[in-house]
């Protein structure tokens, strides 16, 4: 059995361990619920949008947009990964990679390349170590991201697409359900799915002004880059409510360490003190 000594040196550590695992659990506590809000605020604007681009894609327009066109032959797909930027949130991270891992394999089997971008720095440091091309990245969001910070990792992809370097993009993230639960979210980018609901049962289009096809670059542009802003909110907020939970399972872990040390540190401080007892008693008998 380890010395007293030994086991109150354990004790102060797993002590100072925790008052670090309770303090981030406050941490994330105080700031998932403004993560909550600005994901709720983002959310009106990209699923009207989503509606109108749905709508644009079921119109019999005379120009036809890349983005709204699906190809034949996919040869080369990309993915837009989005992760967080620190650790100690649990296996937030390491769920969504793996599961992505498992498709890239599955059209690497296929016969399909693949090409990423990555958003946070997680992502950025795990997808160098694989064997994908990675086109860019971005880290260091912080808490309250800005749209102009992702403008040029979007711009890489939809240039790859446009150009026929990639015949498919998918956005990864995971996506917040509640405090206690996040999913791994794979979402079709390009080209733009279509809307589920009819709009019309004859042929009909919108009046574009001044013509479909600046309007179209420019409103489909728009509209990807919410996509991708809405998946970094959504996974902003997933990052805060994973890392409290994992940081009370933390707290409450080094609470039962610290109690079951202090019952080995007293058996031990009893069991010197009984056989000191016995030392004495037993030179006293021999006297």
């Amino acid at each position: 059995m380890a010395g007293g000594r030994e086991i109150k040196t354990k004790i102060k550590s797993v002590q100072n361990t925790r008052k670090v695992t309770r303090a981030l659990e406050m941490v994330s506590a105080s700031k998932i619920r403004k993560a909550q809000d600005r994901m709720k605020a983002s959310r009106p604007y990209a699923r009207a949008m989503k509606q109108v681009i749905g709508h644009l894609a079921q119109a019999n327009s005379e120009f036809q947009h890349p983005y709204l066109v699906e190809r034949k032959d996919i040869k080369r797909i990309g993915y837009v990964i989005v992760s967080s930027d620190r650790g100690l949130a649990g296996g937030l991270n390491n769920n969504l990679f793996r599961k992505l891992l498992g498709e890239i394999r599955n059209w690497q089997q296929q016969g399909v390349e693949v090409d990423v971008v990555t958003i946070g720095q997680k992502a950025t440091v795990f997808f160098r170590r694989i064997k994908v091309d990675m086109l860019a990245s971005v880290t260091h969001l912080g808490d309250i991201p800005h749209v102009d910070q992702l403008v040029g990792v979007i711009k890489v992809m939809l240039d790859a697409y446009s150009s026929g370097k990639v015949d498919k993009v998918f956005m990864v993230y995971n996506d917040f359900v509640n405090t206690m639960t996040q999913r791994a979210a794979f979402d079709q980018l390009l080209p733009l799915p279509a809307s589920d609901t009819a709009v019309a049962h004859h042929d009909w289009d919108y009046i574009y002004e001044p013509d479909a096809q600046s309007v179209l670059e420019h409103v489909l542009t728009r509209y990807i880059e919410s996509l991708v802003y809405q998946a970094v909110m959504e996974n902003v907020a997933s990052e805060h409510a994973a890392r409290m939970v994992a940081m009370k399972a933390a707290s409450d872990n080094a609470t039962k360490m610290i109690d079951s040390l202090n019952l080995i540190y007293n058996k031990a401080r009893q069991a010197a003190i009984t056989q000191e007892i016995s030392e004495i008693v037993g030179g006293a008998a021999a006297v």
